[in-house]
Parts: structure tokens; sequence; C-alpha cells
């Protein structure tokens, strides 16, 4: 029997019974034959789970939630950070009062145990898709923070995923969140007449002290050539590593990527984009020219698509309008309350035969639990990813060549432009490769 059988036989006994309704808390519905004294589901009924990355994210958020959910089992940890795994596997135990969790430095032993069904990725964005190819060609399913690193690395994801057909889910919330579901979902159903348009304002940075941009010496008990991985050599510095890697083009996007992941999705949903991307990308930006930062801040970017749409882009907030012939609707911040140019847009019920976006109230941790067993597309799939990081990494693109350009959706592909088509990928470094 493969892997894959294995993976397979041991959830098939829940696909009548999960929920996915597209605005139910997507939790699962289970006959009480699967469940054992304690009242959680028998150990053989659950999906069990390797963590990479346990960082403050990583342990904080997607550890603490998937233990919170009875039908997930977390066997298995890892960290290049030998203290940052501890403390998960400690957690873990502690959790489940026992000692079953075992803590890792290579997530190579994770991908290769066979009791494992999934993982969840929480690293730095460069390991983000060699992680999952890896864990999904060892017939695994995955679970993976955003962004992507490339636009190659983006179409090689989707394209495995589809091919293997490995249930993936791209980790952000924001699909759940009842204020961007509400936003796109009002403007999808022309309440606010033709959208023409999308204004997103995402946060700039400040990264690490000077000081912390000074080479020292690798920490004991970080493994930082595993930290490195496929980038490019450079020498160790604590303003580089954790969360300061973002700022820093040969490990991230800057925050154009780590919050255009969740602001600019819900631009392409409303839209009804999420599988193409725009024609036109113009954009600026400042580069810093000293110390170990490079990622673009004080952005301003213009992105025109097939239908008329325009979508601006500016650094300075967490802010997102949508601006119609007949009307508006926006909110201000992060989470912050919608509103809209009337009160007929604001309180507008979806009625049943109109449009209504796949969504689970339960988060993507929750979301993604429940597609392992009915093995349906989580609500944040790669494809959708792909497209989405295509258009922020062209914006960088156009931003680092100081030039408008033109992109052609279907091939994935900038127009008459050489030197803007070698910077959809990047080369890795040895042994690791796609």
């Amino acid at each position: 029997m493969t892997i894959t059988d294995v993976k397979i036989s041991r959830r098939n006994f829940l696909r009548g019974a999960t929920v996915l309704g597209v605005t139910a808390a997507c939790s699962t519905i289970l006959p009480s034959s699967v469940f054992g004294a304690d009242g959680k589901p028998l150990p053989s009924n659950r999906i069990t789970m390797g963590f990479i990355g346990t960082g403050s994210h990583g342990t904080g958020v997607n550890l603490r939630t998937f233990l919170q959910n009875a039908d997930a089992q977390v066997l298995a940890v890892c960290d290049v950070d030998r203290e940052h795994c501890r403390k998960a596997c400690e957690l873990t135990n502690e959790h489940y009062k026992n000692s079953d969790c075992k803590q890792y430095g290579d997530f190579r032993e994770i991908i290769e145990r066979k009791d494992i069904d999934a993982v969840m990725i929480s690293t730095p964005d460069h390991w983000h898709v060699p992680i999952s190819l890896m864990a999904m060609r060892a017939g695994k399913d995955v679970i993976c923070e955003k962004p992507t690193l490339t636009i190659e690395e983006g179409r090689v994801l989707s394209d495995t995923v589809k091919r293997l057909g490995a249930v993936f889910q791209t980790s952000t919330e924001d699909r759940s969140v009842v204020q961007y579901h509400r936003m796109a979902e009002l403007v999808r159903n022309g309440r606010i007449g033709k959208l023409h348009t999308v204004k997103v304002t995402l946060p700039n940075w400040s990264g690490a002290s000077p000081e912390m941009q000074k080479p020292v010496p690798v920490p004991e008990g970080f493994d930082y050539e595993m930290w490195l991985g496929p980038a490019p050599y450079a020498a160790y510095a604590p303003g580089r590593c954790h969360w300061h890697f973002r700022w820093i083009r040969d490990y991230s996007a800057g925050m154009l990527a780590d919050w255009g992941t969740h602001m600019v999705d819900t631009a392409q949903w409303a839209n009804n984009t999420e599988f193409t991307g725009p024609l036109e990308i113009d954009g600026k930006a400042e580069f810093p020219t000293e110390g170990i930062y490079n990622a673009a801040r004080n952005f301003h970017l213009e992105y025109t698509y097939a239908n008329g749409v325009k979508l601006l882009v500016d650094s300075g907030g967490t802010g997102l309008r949508f601006e119609g012939t007949e009307g508006w609707v926006s909110n201000a911040s992060w989470r912050a309350p919608v509103e809209a140019s009337s009160r007929k847009i604001l309180e507008s019920v979806i009625r049943p035969e109109e449009t209504h976006l796949y969504t689970c109230s339960g988060g993507e941790h929750r979301n993604f639990l429940d597609c392992v067993k009915s093995r349906r597309n989580p609500y944040f799939p790669a494809e959708i990813a792909h497209r989405l990081c295509t258009l922020l990494h062209a914006g960088n693109i156009a931003m680092l060549l100081g030039r408008k350009l033109h992109w052609n959706p279907e091939k994935e592909e900038f127009l008459n432009d050489v030197t803007a088509n070698q910077m959809r990928s990047r080369s890795m470094r040895a042994p690791w490769t796609l």
C-alpha cells in the first residue's frame, strides 16, 4: 500500500459527514462510532500533523489553533532554532498530556514519516514552496503560510497540487473574516453598481536597528545554514532572520507581498479576477541604499485589468475601498467595520439565488481539516494564491525596473520585456531545487 493509499483510507470514513456550507463554521459532524470514551475522535480517525517552522506565528497561532481541533493530532514539530522547537514540543505534549510529540531540526525527517498525513509550514517565505513541493510529493496534504517568493515558484506549486490531487491551503484568515467576505459579496452582487476602482493601503516597514544588521557569530542552537537553504549565502546577523527576513528580497518580497497577500486578495475576490490578473502594472517606490535591507517601501502601484478596473495600492495603512458607478463600500483599517455610501448598500441582504462566496467562519485551519477529509479545495487554494502573488511580484518587478509593464495573464509573461521575464524566477543554492 502506498503513502497515498494510507492517507486516503484514513479519511474516507468522514467524506459524507463533513459540512462545508458557504456560511457555516465548517465544523465536522461525526457519527458517535468514531469517538472514544473521552468524547474525542479515536486516534485512527484524526488527521496526523507535523509542524515545520515554530516561531511566533507558527506556534502562537498555527500550532495553538490546530491543538484546539480534536480531529487533528500533532505528532512532530521542527525548527532550525532549537529553543523554538523545544517550546513547541513542550506545548504539544502538555496539551495531550503525553510525550508523543517529537522534535526535529531537519524538516525532511517529518516529511519522511509515513504516519503523518499533513504538514503546517510556517517558515520564512523562501522556504514555502520548496518544502510544500517535497511534502506533497511524499503524499502529504499541506497548509502553508503565504506568500510565494517568485512567479515561477507559484506556477510550479499550483501545477503540482493539481497533478497530485493534494489538498493545499494558503494560510490566511481573510476569507473567513466577516468584514472582507461581506465587502466582496456586496461588490460581486452589484450593490455598488459597476466596479471601477479599488484602493488598498498596506503597512510600511522599519527594519531592525543598524546594530542588529552587523554580522556576528551564529548563536548556539540555531542552524543558520538550514535557515538560508536555497537563498544565497550571507553572513549571519540578528536583523536578518526571524521577523526581519521580510525586508530582504532574497527571502521575501517585502510588505507588498506580506500584507498584500491579505488585503489585495479581497480586491481580487471582489473583482472576480481570482484566476487571472491585470494587463498593466506601473509603480514607484523607495529602495534602501544602506544596510542589509532592500525591499520596497513608501510605494505606490497602479494596476489595470481587462474589465477596466483600476487597483491602486499604497503604503501607509491597512484600508480597503471599492468604488462603483452607484456607490462605494470600504473599511478604514484591518478588520474595521464595513462602511458604505448608503444605508441601503450597507444593510443589503444577499439573496439565496445570488453569488455566495465560499468561506469558513472557523478559519483557515478548520477549513483545511474539513477539506483533507472531503478532498474539496480549501477557500484559498494554490491557484488563487499563485495568481494573487503573481500580481504582487509583478508590482515589485515594475518598481525595481522603474517602468510600466504589460502582462499576459494567460501566458503568464511580460510583453516585449526580456529583463522583466527573467525576474519571474531565481536561481536556488545547491542542493536545493524545485
